[in-house]
């Protein structure tokens, strides 16, 4: 396969009214006929598709038509104005794309708020969503023995909410999320540094923050309540080391969804697909083809 670069895989479609980013990679280039697994991202200052799952999706790729999706206030999507919660909003535009490139149903990969996106994905679309692999979900952990909020949210909140953040913050938001410190580069800081300071991007943050703070919508970011309800079946996996969604969090959830299994990483944080990325890969190769 030739190498997948940024450039190489990024697209670009109107969907539910927005123009939404994704980047998109098959076996040999064969999208028809191939299993299709979209990966939705945690959020953070920064963050995107590619800057969550660009090193996964060579090996994914071998096997599954895959798209890394930009969600709604983040990357090179639209920022808009929420009109519901985010997990929702999210999974109505992530729906409406999947309509628009012409596919029924797709295996999901959602790490912490992509998590999130993906089981209200599996409630609210369930015809369109075969599995669902999390990592470190938000909305559906319920931290038992963990205060909240957890290091990792309070770094986050910091970062987004200081006037004018410093490099010296996301750095310390960058070193909650991994346990293994050397993934924390000096590279990776200014990678995200130039992506969180962009204008635009703050824009999308703020508006998804917004979102998350409205207590008219609070009830329906409480996914593990619904929990029970989720028929597909699912590979929770966590990060023994996770400092923003603790694995306690991951009890309900098991003890909840019908048909859940849970994989544990040791010496892992919040970043499974990157401190552990040959591990997951597998995972996720294995528990999409059988």
């Amino acid at each position: 396969m030739a190498e997948l670069t940024y450039e190489s895989t990024s697209r670009t479609a109107k969907a539910a009214g927005l123009t939404l980013h994704y980047h998109e990679a098959a076996p040999a280039g064969r999208t028809a006929g191939a299993p299709v697994v979209i990966m939705l991202h945690g959020g953070g200052p920064g963050a995107s598709a590619w800057s969550n799952f660009g090193r996964n999706l060579p090996v994914l790729a071998e096997h599954f038509r895959t798209l890394l999706v930009d969600q709604p206030c983040f990357g090179r999507s639209d920022k808009p104005e929420l009109d519901k919660d985010y997990f929702s909003f999210s999974a109505d535009a992530v729906t409406a794309l999947m309509d628009e490139l012409g596919i029924a149903q797709a295996h999901f990969i959602g790490n912490s708020l992509g998590g999130g996106t993906a089981v209200r994905m599996a409630l609210n679309h369930p015809g369109k969503v075969g599995k669902l692999l999390l990592m470190g979900p938000g909305g559906i952990s319920v931290n038992l023995f963990a205060p909240d909020p957890t290091e990792g949210i309070k770094r986050l909140l910091e970062f987004n909410t200081a006037p004018e953040p410093t490099r010296e913050q996301l750095r310390g938001f960058l070193s909650v999320m991994a346990y293994d410190q050397s993934v924390v580069t000096d590279e990776l800081v200014e990678e995200r540094w130039a992506s969180a300071t962009d204008p635009d991007t703050r824009l999308g943050s703020a508006r998804m923050g917004a979102s998350f703070a409205d207590p008219a919508w609070a009830e329906d970011t409480m996914l593990w309540r619904e929990a029970h309800r989720i028929t597909q079946p699912v590979l929770l996996t966590w990060g023994r080391e996770d400092r923003v969604n603790p694995l306690d969090g991951a009890l309900v959830a098991l003890k909840t969804i019908p048909d859940a299994r849970l994989h544990v990483f040791p010496h892992c944080g919040h970043w499974a697909q990157t401190e552990r990325a040959d591990e997951f890969n597998r995972l996720a190769v294995d528990f999409f083809s059988h």
